[in-house]
């Protein structure tokens, strides 16, 4: 129904175009048709392939205007005030001829009564006719709708498949039902289908697929990145305190728990030395929660033109938010936020647009951006507020070094009763998470060439012959360790 008022809303307005986005072709055709029951109006509907063609009081007349510039001719002379509703029109906004036309029939509203409806999967307005336009956004299913959806498809199953019932859970349908939020009717339709179709229930397993289909039917262009691959914390060694921070907040991002008080979570920011699980912990956020997650990769964010930058951001959150519930994971979020002035101020507008949605956003799309040089950060993002907390990732503990050691071992299928962890541990004292999984690598590597098994001398060899970023850099690790040791959470 808010689509329906919306449009008459339009209509009564006068606007001489009226622009739509959508793939649902149909459902606009529909929409306009209820619209005319009420106020009728002679409505025409083109395609390039099917011409002009009338739609309105049953009449189905059609002509062989199928020349786009035969048509805006056609409407700039018709007398009788109409709908005209070009489907596909848009490859032809760039031809000069069919942009005066479509000015001249704007300019002539009061006096023809035209209304234009340009209908596609993307417009661009020329800026000659900008003025003459209005966008009109189709409307959603909410929450009851897409539930009404996803139950419908089940009963549909179920008849067919002689009265067996779909199986699941409640807390896997409503993630489902989460899951489907910000896709079209047709949409939802389709992946709830898939979701069910293949064995007659809604399993855990479900979930991944049908958000990379959703990711897939946004359309995204490059700026946003569906990570496949998301961590647990069970495969993450040590960050107990971020663990246990995450756990206390997951029932209320996921609306499980609802208490006064009690925000839901924003974003976090993970600061600390390089190769000590920063990214490997942003994934686990999205894994051990369940969710997808997307990363926001600034490389391809940035643009020679000016003001692309800032509305590649903004179309990336913007998707971000229809994706929700999700993980949006910005990783060295300190190499796309430079405040040097040496881009001409772009990043400092972009760290602008970037704070005004961490304010204003309310969609559950939970932050977690990653840095390793505290020195390029603007004081704007550091300030308490911007976050919900910022952790501290430090070197790993000797129990932490033990757990790491084990992980990989097992990640490797390796027999671990040949190798003393405690003593590896002790012996890398300095080593990052990603230096230790290295040195199992490179040990392994050697083992192979020796034709021998895996054992903790040929592990404590590699560490002896690895000079970690502890050592190479030490000034500028000790500096940072310094500096967040009264400004941070520790993450372990």
């Amino acid at each position: 129904m808010r689509d329906l008022h919306d449009l008459e809303l339009l209509l009564g307005s006068a606007i001489p175009i009226i622009v739509i986005e959508t793939h649902e072709e149909g459902r606009v055709i529909e929409l306009f048709r209820q619209t005319l029951v009420r106020a009728p109006k002679p409505f025409f509907h083109w395609t390039v392939t099917d011409g002009l063609r009338r739609l309105d009081r049953g009449v189905n007349a059609q002509s062989e205007l199928q020349e786009p510039t035969d048509l805006l001719l056609e409407i700039k002379t018709a007398r009788e005030p109409a709908i005209y509703l070009l489907s596909d029109f848009h490859p032809y906004l760039e031809d000069p001829v069919h942009v005066r036309l479509l000015r001249d029939i704007a300019q002539n509203r009061l006096l023809l009564g035209h209304t234009v409806v340009l209908v596609s999967h993307a417009v661009a307005i020329p800026p000659e006719l900008a003025r003459s336009c209005a966008r009109l956004p189709l409307s959603v299913p909410d929450r009851d709708q897409l539930k009404a959806i996803v139950l419908e498809e089940a009963r549909t199953w179920s008849r067919r498949n002689s009265g067996r019932n779909v199986t699941t859970r409640k807390q896997l349908l409503d993630r489902l039902i989460d899951n489907l939020g910000g896709l079209p009717a047709r949409d939802a339709k389709h992946l709830a289908r898939s979701a069910i179709e293949d064995d007659g229930a809604i399993t855990e397993e479900d979930l991944p697929t049908v958000m990379q289909a959703k990711f897939q039917l946004l359309g995204q262009d490059g700026v946003l990145f569906y990570e496949y691959d998301t961590a647990r914390f069970a495969d993450v060694g040590g960050l107990e305190r971020l663990k246990k921070w995450l756990r206390l907040r997951e029932p209320v991002f996921a609306g499980t728990l609802n208490k006064p008080g009690l925000d839901v979570p924003r974003g976090i920011l993970l600061l600390g030395v390089q190769g000590c699980g920063k990214s490997l912990a942003a994934k686990a956020v999205a894994g051990s929660w369940g969710l997808p997650l997307l990363r926001l990769d600034f490389g391809t964010l940035y643009n020679k033109y000016h003001g692309e930058t800032e509305r590649n951001l903004r179309e990336a959150l913007v998707q971000a938010e229809t994706m929700a519930p999700c993980v949006l994971w910005i990783d060295e979020i300190e190499k796309g936020l430079s405040t040097d002035g040496s881009d001409s101020g772009t990043s400092r507008r972009v760290l602008g647009t970037l704070l005004t949605w961490m304010a204003e956003n309310d969609a559950r799309a939970f932050l977690v951006a990653t840095a390793n040089d505290i020195e390029t950060l603007p004081p704007e993002l550091l300030r308490k507020g911007r976050m919900d907390e910022i952790f501290f990732v430090d070197l790993p503990d000797q129990d932490t070094r033990r757990r790491i050691f084990q992980i990989h071992l097992k990640k490797r299928e390796l027999n671990s009763a040949n190798v003393d962890t405690e003593a590896l541990a002790r012996a890398c004292d300095g080593f990052s998470g990603a230096e230790i999984e290295q040195a199992v690598v490179s040990a392994l590597y050697a083992s192979h060439a020796r034709n021998q098994p895996l054992d903790s001398q040929a592990l404590l060899k590699e560490i002896r012959d690895t000079r970690p970023l502890s050592v190479v850099m030490a000034e500028r690790v000790g500096a940072l360790r310094a500096w967040a040791a009264e400004r941070t959470v520790p993450a372990n």
